[in-house]
């Protein structure tokens, strides 16, 4: 059984494979929980990607030496990248990338990951990362409404918002949730237009809101990023 562990500024996700199978996740895990989780069923191999704690203090903290991988800008990939800063790089973004190129080898994809920034990311039928775009997530957006104005109130997205709103709440909810809609669908088309057979998946938080509102094919993955360190974990260990 290997471990993958995803911990970012706040919560921490992690996740149990049996080689390439995914038993079982756990989500929202504090440092002090994930370190509980993990503690009592020790793996044969784990990946760590943080972005707040480094691998030794994760080993530190559990009080145990482990075949313990950490994802850095110079861990082995099962995919290429082409970017310009790959030292600046999200490790969610990649990893995304490898558990995309792993679900549909040969195909050009794009990765839509829907977290606190929104990422379109392309992963050509050659497995190569070319890069791709970065915007404002839905709770940025509706946060920024809110700060750099006087009078209007901060909103939390709602599914299946009208078009037209009838108030000012309901008119913030249109044009965030309506607005992310349509930049997702005409980001989509300008990918297609280079690459009619393009795959597009969809991971992260706030998948579930837009799901059923884009038009097929649209595969939504919600673990994505831990099926993609999981694939990156083999890829390291099949190099020893």
């Amino acid at each position: 059984m290997n471990i993958v562990i995803d911990s970012g500024n706040t919560y921490s996700k992690v996740g149990w494979f049996q080689e390439e199978k995914l038993l079982r996740y756990t989500t929202r895990l504090t440092f002090s929980e994930l370190i509980e989780a993990v503690r009592y069923e020790i793996p044969e191999y784990i990946l760590f990607s943080s972005v707040s704690y480094t691998a030794a203090d994760f080993e530190n903290a559990l009080g145990k030496s482990l075949k313990t991988f950490e994802l850095t800008p110079e861990t082995p990939l099962p995919i290429t990248k082409n970017y310009d800063t790959p030292q600046t790089l999200g490790a969610d973004r990649i990893a995304a990338s490898a558990g995309a190129n792993f679900l549909y080898p040969g195909e050009d994809l794009v990765v839509i990951d829907m977290g606190t920034c929104i990422t379109y990311d392309l992963i050509d039928k050659n497995a190569v990362f070319q890069g791709g775009l970065i915007s404002p997530g839905v709770k940025m957006r509706f946060n920024a409404m809110h700060s750099f104005t006087k009078r209007l109130p901060l909103v939390e997205p709602e599914p299946g918002t009208p078009l037209i709103g009838k108030s000012t709440r309901s008119a913030m909810q249109s044009g965030v949730m309506n607005g992310v809609l349509a930049e997702i669908q005409g980001i989509i088309e300008q990918y297609r237009h280079n690459s009619p057979d393009l795959r597009v998946l969809l991971c992260g938080g706030d998948a579930a809101f837009f799901e059923s509102s884009l038009k097929p094919p649209i595969f939504a993955v919600p673990e994505l990023v831990l099926i993609g360190l999981n694939r990156i974990l083999t890829y390291n260990v099949s190099l020893q």
